[in-house]
């Protein structure tokens, strides 16, 4: 029997490390004795592992990844028997393989699709059934952590995509195009083990590129999940009691193969989908053509939660964001109008990089963005919690009236931002508008450049404007 330490770094994320819990599972399978932490932990660290499993999310992730791996060195006999896998492991394996004490350990590249990965034997670690007891608060005793989402289903019903976008891994994570996977006998296993969940996380990368999609959408169905049949039982208190269970397409759609093939909004209309998930990355008007038609189909086919992340910082320019934006809440608007049911929530996700010294954090800057400008908008979705709503007035309130009241915004001293009633009500904001609306052309082209980089000690003018603008930015 060999002693399994599984190890998740401290980062906050929505969902369990699936990779890890297949992995446990696999081991457990072999009769190993497997223990699952997140993060540090001093008591762990101390004792002696066969093999250590480190999991990777997100590259800009890098600083957190490379402590914890660090941090576990002398937890074995050999360097090489830690294990690192997961998106960051895939992407950037010779990177950490450079930092010092890094040389030896073990990439686990992509997907443990094949047998003979981990160990001499034909078990395929990718096919087993995720060991969701390690998870479970209430079971690990090194786990504080409570995942947001836990209660659910995690299963792929397609792999890889069709898709070659540079802003993603999947390519290098998944780079064939897996049409169908059967997700009925991973559901039943999971119940028998341990038992039924809520919910219904579909983590494909692009289901919809699937010619088997009717199929998929009848197994869905015959889960429990289909429009009509999603109701969960459970026991509290001593009582049945029933809740509406739901599905989530987890990675997004494919706007453009629901543009091309409008049935495919009528299949996905089949079963419990809560939220449908479309992202808006492009602002372009052929790519808002074909967004405002999806959502449209979606409306349409009584689908009523819509949610959409908006990228930006990576080809587009701020009011690029803005448009998106407002297209969503003039969609809302129009589906309330029309009664719809429909309603559309954004969430803006600023780009990192996945490759190269850039992907190791959150700073790398758009040829089109400065420091103040990302700030700036980071400031509005701290105040929205991250979220851009269906409501207009909201909409107009956070972001501006339009797109000129928009760039003002995003150049204000960011406690103007943050707290924007306080500032209104005392006259800050006013007092900084007045001499912000009184630069001329030239001016305001060196205000911008003198703040750009989102510093602002020891900067100064001879501009007298200028110099009482800055004050509001150091007081």
């Amino acid at each position: 029997m060999r002693r399994i330490l599984l190890i998740e770094p401290s980062y906050r994320n929505k969902y369990p490390p699936l990779g890890l819990m297949k992995i446990s599972a696999y081991h457990k399978m072999l009769g190993d004795e497997v223990v699952f932490c997140k993060g540090t932990n001093l008591s762990l660290r101390q004792e002696k592992w066969d093999r250590i499993y480190i999991t990777s999310l997100f590259t800009f992730y890098w600083n957190t990844t490379i402590k914890t791996i660090k941090y576990y060195l002398k937890s074995v006999d050999n360097t090489k028997h830690i294990f690192v896998g997961g998106p960051m492991a895939t992407i950037m394996a010779e990177e950490i393989l450079a930092q010092k004490g890094l040389e030896e350990i073990t990439i686990l590249r992509g997907l443990l699709n094949k047998p003979n990965m981990l160990d001499e034997n034909e078990h395929i670690v990718d096919n087993m059934v995720p060991d969701y007891s390690i998870i479970d608060t209430t079971k690990n005793d090194y786990l504080t952590y409570n995942y947001p989402v836990s209660d659910a289903f995690f299963i792929h019903s397609t792999r890889g995509c069709i898709r070659k976008c540079e802003f993603c891994a999947v390519p290098k994570i998944e780079p064939n195009f897996k049409k169908y996977v059967d997700i009925k006998p991973n559901i039943e296993n999971v119940i028998k083990q341990f038992g039924d969940r809520r919910d219904l996380m579909i983590m494909d990368n692009n289901i919809l590129a699937s010619p088997d999609l009717e199929q998929i959408v009848q197994d869905i169905i015959d889960c429990g999940f289909g429009v009509n049949n999603n109701d969960y039982k459970y026991i509290k208190d001593g009582k049945e009691r029933t809740k509406k269970r739901y599905v989530d397409f987890n990675q997004g759609l494919d706007a453009r193969l629901l543009y091309e093939h409008p049935e495919k909004m009528e299949l996905l209309s089949r079963v419990a989908v809560k939220p449908l998930r479309i992202a808006f990355d492009h602002a372009d008007d052929e790519f808002v053509k074909i967004y405002t038609r999806c959502m449209w189909l979606a409306a349409e086919n009584n689908i009523k939660d819509v949610s959409n992340y908006i990228l930006f910082n990576f080809e587009d320019e701020p009011n690029d964001l803005y448009k998106r934006l407002e297209i969503n809440v003039l969609l809302n608007t129009q589906f309330e109008n029309a009664g719809y049911r429909t309603r559309i929530w954004s969430f803006p996700m600023r780009f990192s990089p996945i490759f190269g010294e850039e992907a190791k954090g959150r700073k790398f800057l758009g040829k089109k963005w400065v420091r103040k400008q990302l700030r700036g908008i980071q400031c509005i979705l701290n105040a929205t919690h991250g979220v851009v709503g269906p409501k207009h007035a909201f909409f107009k309130k956070a972001f501006g009236e339009n797109i000129d009241e928009f760039n003002k915004l995003i150049w204000m001293p960011e406690k103007y931002i943050i707290y924007r009633n306080e500032n209104i009500e005392n006259g800050n904001t006013d007092r900084w508008n007045e001499l912000f609306c009184q630069l001329d052309t030239n001016s305001l082209a060196e205000f911008k450049s003198l703040i750009g980089d989102n510093v602002f000690v020891d900067k100064r003018s001879d501009n007298r404007l200028i110099s009482k603008l800055l004050s509001h930015y150091t007081e």
